[in-house]
């Protein structure tokens, strides 16, 4: 069973312009994405997916410096870019990831691969779509699915926002799906790049935290937060958006 990472990239996000080629303690946001998935005990391959457009050629330049592979396919039928990404590298099983989350958690995802590994589920996800079901904070989103769940959502997806958000169809389709949670709801929490906002507190929170290795993770952010509060003030007012 080959277990692959599909990590989404791109430079024309719209409310933050090459958000993921930011400049975060001397490294890029891509960088320090792939240096904390590459943590992961139980994911064997890591696939930057980025799009055909030109301005893109950087962040396949970036991943291939990184030491990981890079696909460029659809810039808006995201769901095809990974569906391709997936079959040019043999992957049995997709975990979703997307770029603009360094402060992603290579523990949570090696406990929901685990999970998925030990269950029968068609998708186990800590995200998802009811956000009734989050438990983690956002930014540190797992969605874990077979390459012929991919392959049946790409055949049949027809809905625009079915295709550039990758998995609405099999959740909307799929009756045996999985909400991984933790035990204590930290749903609150905003740690996702989207915004100038979201960047200053990813930012305070590396300055404090990151010491030019990867050895913080969700509780350690938890702790740096409850010491001070003021953080969660920084972005608390960001709206996530919507998928329609």
């Amino acid at each position: 069973m080959k277990i692959g990472a599909i990590i989404q990239a791109r430079m024309g996000s719209t409310r933050l312009p090459e958000k993921v080629m930011k400049n975060l303690q001397g490294k890029t946001v891509l960088e320090h994405v792939i240096e904390r998935v590459k943590q992961s005990k139980l994911i064997d391959e890591i696939i930057i997916a980025t799009t055909t457009h030109e301005r893109d050629t950087a962040i396949e330049s970036e991943a291939l410096r990184c030491g990981v592979k890079a696909f460029r396919g659809s810039e808006d039928d995201v769901l095809s870019r990974y569906y391709y990404a997936a079959k040019e590298n043999n992957l049995d099983v997709v975990v979703r990831i997307t770029s603009d989350c360094p402060l992603i958690d290579p523990r949570i995802i090696d406990d929901i691969v685990q999970f998925y590994k030990n269950n029968n589920y068609d998708i186990v996800t800590n995200a998802g779509n009811d956000v009734e079901n989050r438990t983690y904070p956002r930014g540190l989103d797992v969605e874990i699915l077979s390459f012929d769940i991919l392959e049946n959502a790409y055949i049949n997806a027809s809905e625009k926002y079915q295709r550039e958000h990758v998995t609405p169809y099999i959740y909307e389709v799929v009756q045996n799906k999985f909400y991984y949670k933790n035990q204590s709801d930290y749903s609150k929490y905003r740690w996702t790049l989207d915004t100038d906002e979201d960047f200053q507190l990813i930012k305070e929170i590396y300055k404090v935290l990151y010491k030019g290795v990867h050895d913080f993770y969700m509780d350690d952010i938890i702790s740096l937060i409850n010491e001070q509060p003021s953080l969660q003030l920084i972005n608390a007012h960001i709206e996530q958006k919507k998928l329609k």
